[in-house]
């Protein structure tokens, strides 16, 4: 079985790419609309984004991390199931 973590930490840190994505798109933003410097000067915003949410990341609690279970993926299993049976199928007639 896999572990899936509900923490705040980790919670936080699954933020970092789409905060990355998020901060690069409004930086494209502002320089199309010369609102500001072009992207060459506001890059360092990136940085400060990563830097945080690393840091929020860091301050969270780690309380409950890695204690749900999920199982793994296929079909779902059953009592009175054999292996050709699926969910929707009446089960095999008793000899």
């Amino acid at each position: 079985m896999a572990i899936r973590c509900n923490c705040q930490r980790c919670s936080i840190r699954g933020l970092m790419g789409p905060a990355i994505l998020i901060t690069i798109g409004v930086l494209f933003l502002v320089q199309q609309s010369h609102w500001a410097y072009h992207f060459g000067r506001t890059w360092p915003v990136i940085l400060l984004v990563i830097g945080v949410v690393k840091l929020a990341e860091a301050l969270a609690s780690d309380a409950g991390h890695g204690t749900q279970q999920i199982p793994p993926p296929g079909p779902p299993s059953g009592p009175g199931m054999g292996p050709q049976q699926g969910p929707g199928q009446p089960p095999p007639p008793l000899s």
